[in-house]
């Protein structure tokens, strides 16, 4: 008998975790809560996603979830201690793969983008205080990449134009990777992809979060 497993994501961007959860986990089922009344998070307050969060994942486990992956960075961000603290499911969080990208290049600079919320956190404060030593990681907040997505607008000269203005500082010749911390941003690879050199490779947290909830959880991956 399977388990049954929740996906929590602010909008769609979670359609992605839930994929990897699938390929790797393909026996259990799984049930996604897309909160598209309140998207995007990532420019709401923390109290307003403080509820949000918690208003899904109770949603979830009073429809059988025995564990919640928060497959949103915001959330994961803002709400992931307060709900461990007060419910008794095991709680997975999404975060950014800067270890993941330091630890396949712990020479050139890392971009990690993300939503204004999650930029500006304690949690990815600490994260990178305890994996980057040698100062190696910038910070990019791409908000209106959620907006586009919301919109299915995947790729579009808005799109190419905005994503060409933000990473424009920047001199890829000096990085290894983009890291893509939030779930709505992976629908943009194939543009970051056109508009990036080589040798900047794209790295997002799916794999490392379903590696996560099946160690949470006891369950044995494909």
């Amino acid at each position: 008998m399977g388990m049954k497993i929740g996906i929590f994501d602010s909008g769609l961007g979670g359609l992605s975790v839930l994929n990897e959860a699938l390929s790797k986990l393909s026996e259990h089922e799984f049930l996604y809560y897309a909160d598209v009344k309140n998207v995007p998070y990532g420019q709401k307050s923390r109290d307003e996603i403080l509820k949000f969060s918690f208003d899904a994942v109770k949603f979830l486990i009073k429809n059988g979830a025995e564990a919640v992956v928060i497959a949103c960075n915001t959330a994961t961000s803002v709400a992931i201690k307060e709900l461990r603290a007060n419910l008794s499911v095991p709680i997975i969080g999404m975060e950014p793969a800067v270890k993941k990208a330091l630890t396949h290049d712990a020479e050139h600079r890392v971009l990690v983008t993300a939503t204004p919320i999650t930029v500006h956190g304690e949690k990815l404060k600490r994260l990178i205080s305890s994996c980057d030593p040698n100062g190696l990681v910038d910070l990019l907040a791409l908000p209106r990449l959620v907006e586009f997505a919301e919109r299915q607008e995947f790729v579009s000269s808005a799109v190419e134009a905005y994503l060409r203005d933000a990473f424009a500082p920047y001199r890829f010749a000096d990085y290894s990777a983009i890291v893509l911390g939030c779930t709505h941003f992976n629908y943009f690879k194939d543009t970051m992809r056109q508009l990036l050199p080589q040798n900047v490779r794209l790295v997002d947290g799916n794999e490392g979060t379903v590696e996560e909830l099946a160690r949470r959880t006891g369950l044995r991956t494909q």
